[in-house]
């Protein structure tokens, strides 16, 4: 699954990747690892305003929680979503036909297990520059007080074969959606059909890694903690 990315495209770039305007230049703080536990805030551009780019909680509440304790439960089972049940499940089904958002990050983290231990990977575009990942939202109405809270979930797919040899346990990865894909996914004219088939996995030759120290584990969000950094014992474990 996904849980820990990197995103620290400042707002400009932003725009110029999603073709589109920031909302807010002061509101915008750079992410080297953090989880979605943390419920971020994280730029994304929607459907429902596709030339702007604002800032959502990852962690998507859908809009018939009834009360602020199931809100708190489902936004942490949320944070990712399965491509293959996205239109049969229930916290799914509805925003992936009707709020579906581009999510821009510079890269994200996953763990291979090897023979009882956990290693650290940062995976990142080839080119080394920032990349799109596709996700829904929506939007929940807070019981107390009225406002209206939006969260996001980020897709995944099947790994492909690199994804495979590194997060060798659960053999998943985030759905990367390439330029030519992504006005398609928050097209509100888009129907299950063509939704499905934007739901490829993603070329292997466009994505390159690294392993990364502890500080990731550590939830520490600092620029360090995507360096890379050698497992002398990896290599023996591997060969």
């Amino acid at each position: 699954m996904c849980y820990n990315i990197s995103a620290e495209t400042n707002p400009y770039a932003l725009e110029e990747l999603l073709e589109a305007k920031y909302e807010d230049y002061s509101d915008w703080d750079p992410f080297h690892a953090i989880s979605g536990f943390a419920h971020p805030r994280l730029p994304v551009l929607t459907s429902e305003d596709p030339a702007k780019i604002r800032r959502m909680t990852w962690g998507l509440i859908p809009h018939w929680a009834e009360n602020h304790a199931k809100a708190a439960e489902l936004k942490n089972q949320t944070l990712n979503a399965k491509s293959e049940t996205i239109f049969e499940k229930p916290s799914f089904r509805y925003p992936i036909l009707r709020r579906r958002c581009l999510v821009p990050v510079t890269g994200f983290y996953e763990w291979q297990s090897v023979n009882g231990k956990k290693f650290p990977y940062f995976i990142y575009s080839k080119n080394k520059k920032p990349f799109v990942l596709a996700g829904i939202y929506d939007n929940w109405v807070d019981t107390d007080t009225g406002e209206i809270l939006q969260g996001f979930s980020i897709l995944t797919t099947e790994a492909n074969p690199m994804m495979a040899r590194i997060h060798n346990s659960k053999q998943r990865m985030p759905l990367i959606l390439p330029h030519e894909k992504q006005k398609a996914w928050i097209s509100a004219n888009a129907g299950r059909l063509e939704l499905e088939s934007l739901m490829q996995v993603f070329d292997e030759t466009e994505m390159d890694s690294h392993t990364v120290s502890k500080l990731v584990t550590q939830h520490a969000n600092v620029p360090e903690a995507k360096d890379p950094f050698d497992y002398p014992e990896l290599g023996l474990m591997l060969f």
